[in-house]
């Protein structure tokens, strides 16, 4: 089947990658996880590892298995690239073609369709500079997928800023293949 890079940042909704990543694997799809280091504060390689049985990508350090750099190579593999979920941050660093991470350098790379989907703060998403990023992502051709608009956040404030939920994620990935 399709060969997937599951961009991962360093969000609560991190945790919903993993499901994300195992149920693209049971439905026939090569996964490959790459991490910001931000993300492996709130899930690990190790689960990713196993659910999308594939090493995780977390720096440039992991990187020497081969000549080739493995965001180089995963950018030139990629059938599709979703970030899952998609910070404020990482989305400012893809708009401004900042690369201070693995995630971002294969983006950088990569070819492929680009699916983002983000998850923040409603006051983080709805600031003029997330937005201004947003439209730059939109203009490559990126589809932005969520936030869903309403719900309780993690730091408990009650609005848009959520995750959409792993369903639609993979619904949309599968769709966009």
């Amino acid at each position: 089947m399709s060969c997937i890079v599951l961009g991962i940042t360093g969000s609560i909704a991190a945790y919903k990658a993993a499901g994300v990543a195992s149920r693209l694997v049971k439905l026939g799809h090569e996964v490959h996880c790459v991490c910001t280091p931000a993300a492996l504060h709130f899930v690990t390689p190790l689960t990713l590892q196993t659910l999308s049985r594939n090493p995780v990508i977390c720096s440039f350090e992991d990187e020497t298995q081969s000549w080739v750099p493995v965001h180089i190579e995963l950018a030139q593999k990629a059938d599709l690239l979703a970030i899952v979920p998609a910070t404020a941050n990482t989305i400012a660093c893809m708009a401004q073609g900042l690369a201070p991470n693995a995630l971002t350098s294969l983006y950088l790379a990569n070819r492929a369709p680009v699916l983002i989907f983000p998850a923040m703060n409603g006051n983080m998403w709805d600031h003029p500079a997330t937005q201004a990023n947003v439209r730059t992502l939109a203009e490559r051709g990126h589809r932005i997928i969520g936030p869903e608009e309403c719900g309780t956040l993690a730091c408990g404030a009650e609005g848009k800023g959520r995750l959409v939920s792993e369903e639609t994620i993979v619904n949309e990935i599968v769709g966009n293949l």
